[in-house]
């Protein structure tokens, strides 16, 4: 039966009196196979709940804003939402027709696509009353792509969101995709798009993208189908790999090996029941640097967030407050702390009995400076400078543009959002530039 029959003798259900929100019932209740989520637009429908249920089903997630009910849930940085039932919200349907939209346009715009294939990487997130978690979002995005020929490099434990960036260009994959709400409450779970150029997708393949999907509402045959992620053979995990090839280039970024292999400073990390520990563990010793001391009550990863009110680093000593008393404890001066996907970071130091928690600006100009000062260690002839580049988004300090302006290097300001900056530190590389660093003011970093 199409779009257009009759609901109540296909749903045993009273119809609303709404044409538009029994269609998007009807649409809801063909479609989705999961049985929580389906369940509770039952449970709504049941109990007269309309306005609810026109909240959740009429209207589509917004591709510019959290939560902000209007298209699918892609937008050109992330789309995020809250996970549950309903076309406005995150949950295993709105994952595969974003995913079938984002297949049709990649299929368009990379004539290649299936021999370079697509990057999904997924965090510790996860929903019981929705049955929802990243890793099944993953799964099911991954069912989309192999179950159209694509292969998939689809990562076998959660991982940091920025090793699917950098997997992306290691690989020479057409995109990627990370199932992540970093931040946010949590409630929310998102889907994160990542272009060739390893920066987060931008216009005008967004607008496309978004055109694609409201394109491809029906879910294809296989669409579901979570075990081709098991059974495909174009289905390759390539976490021992990216992990290996990450920490050999962060070595590549230690100057002062056998220093820091002397250093008497000790560090606090927390990953903020996230991702971030083990991993954060790891680069440390790709530096040299003894281990941080992880933050007991947050090293391992909870969906529930249990010890934050906002899983956030950057709000500071509030969310901070048990990584500043282990350090007092340890008699460590130096805390960092890693967003539940850990592609953000807050740092602490103690100075003079006090802890200054550093903001995002305060942390751009000591680590740009810091790269600029190593560089000029290894390059004597002034001249280098002029194919060296640094920068910033307009909402962030114009400390790099002076640092510029005094050492004779290149500066550029980009719009705000760090996919800007991706894109831009791209084309300069291409164009023979050495980009010696690029940061955003974000309340951190």
């Amino acid at each position: 039966m199409g779009d257009s029959g009759d609901l109540n003798a296909n749903l045993h259900f009273r119809a609303t009196g709404d044409p538009r929100l029994d269609k998007a019932i009807y649409q809801w209740i063909t479609w989705d196979k999961n049985p929580h989520t389906r369940a509770q637009v039952e449970a709504l429908l049941r109990d007269g709940c309309v306005d609810e249920l026109r909240s959740r089903l009429c209207s589509r997630m917004s591709p510019w804003g959290l939560g902000r009910p209007h298209h699918y849930p892609i937008r050109a940085e992330s789309a995020q939402s809250t996970q549950g039932a309903g076309f406005a919200l995150i949950n295993d349907l709105t994952i595969i027709q974003s995913t079938q939209g984002l297949y049709k346009y990649c299929a368009i715009a990379f004539p290649d696509l299936h021999g370079r294939g697509l990057v999904i990487g997924y965090d510790t997130r996860g929903q019981e009353a929705s049955g929802c978690s990243s890793e099944r979002l993953a799964r099911l995005t991954a069912a989309v792509m192999l179950g159209r020929g694509v292969p998939v490099y689809l990562f076998s434990t959660y991982v940091p969101t920025p090793f699917v960036p950098f997997a992306v260009k290691k690989l020479g994959a057409a995109a990627g995709v990370m199932i992540t709400a970093s931040h946010n409450p949590k409630e929310d779970n998102g889907y994160k798009v990542y272009w060739e150029n390893g920066a987060q997708i931008a216009s005008p393949h967004d607008k496309e993208v978004l055109r694609c999907i409201e394109e491809s509402a029906e879910p294809w045959a296989g669409s579901w189908d979570r075990g081709l992620a098991d059974s495909s053979p174009l289905c390759v995990d390539p976490t021992q790999r990216i992990c290996s090839c990450y920490m050999e280039e962060l070595k590549s970024l230690c100057f002062h090996r056998e220093l820091n292999a002397e250093s008497k400073l000790k560090f606090v990390h927390s990953s903020f029941h996230g991702v971030g520990h083990s991993f954060v563990q790891q680069a440390f010793r790709a530096f040299g640097l003894p281990p941080p001391i992880p933050v007991p009550e947050q090293k391992d990863p909870d969906p529930e967030f249990p010890t934050v009110t906002c899983p956030n680093p950057e709000e500071g000593e509030p969310v901070l407050e048990l990584s500043l008393r282990l350090a007092e404890r340890e008699g460590a001066t130096v805390v960092l702390a890693t967003d539940p996907d850990a592609d953000r970071l807050a740092a602490a130091e103690l100075s003079n009995n006090r802890w200054k928690v550093f903001t995002g600006n305060e942390l751009g100009a000591l680590l740009g400076w810091w790269m600029l000062f190593t560089w000029k260690e290894a390059h004597s002839n002034p001249g280098d400078a002029a194919r060296v580049c640094m920068l910033a988004t307009t909402v962030s300090s114009k400390i790099l543009q002076a640092f510029a302006r005094a050492h004779g290097f290149h500066f550029e300001e980009t719009l705000p959002g760090f996919k800007w900056i991706g894109r831009r530190v791209d084309e300069l590389r291409k164009a023979g530039k050495e980009v010696l660093f690029a940061f955003e003011e974000s309340i951190g970093t």
